[in-house]
């Protein structure tokens, strides 16, 4: 796979994090056909310049953000997501899991 194919695959897969909902790098790779490559849907999203890609749903797997704290990207982030109705406390995303799979998205998570 060519490298600009894996960007539109990690790109699309950003997109498709519905609004008020989070997904971690990894689980962004994953769904991007690329599992294992959570440093480079970190690094694609680091280097996006699209200001309508909603790269702020993209956490750590932990739940917390990335950004240092008290940074111009920390605080945007928290912003943005907190303008969509996720609750974010001290770095760390509250009330909302990162869906495993678009299916669990969907259905829910298995029993």
């Amino acid at each position: 796979m060519s490298d600009k194919t894996s960007i539109e695959r990690i790109l699309a897969a950003v997109r498709a994090i519905p609004r008020g909902q989070v997904a971690g790098y990894g689980e962004v790779a994953r769904r991007a056909g690329l599992p294992g490559r959570a440093r480079l849907a970190a690094r694609v999203l680091s280097e996006n310049a699209d200001p309508k890609l909603p790269w702020h749903r993209v956490l750590r797997s932990d739940g917390r953000i990335a950004f240092p704290e008290g940074s111009r990207g920390y605080r945007e982030q928290s912003q943005r997501l907190r303008a969509e109705g996720v609750s974010v406390v001290k770095g760390r995303v509250r009330g909302v899991k990162a869906a495993r799979s678009v299916e669990e998205l969907i259905w829910g998570p298995e029993d």
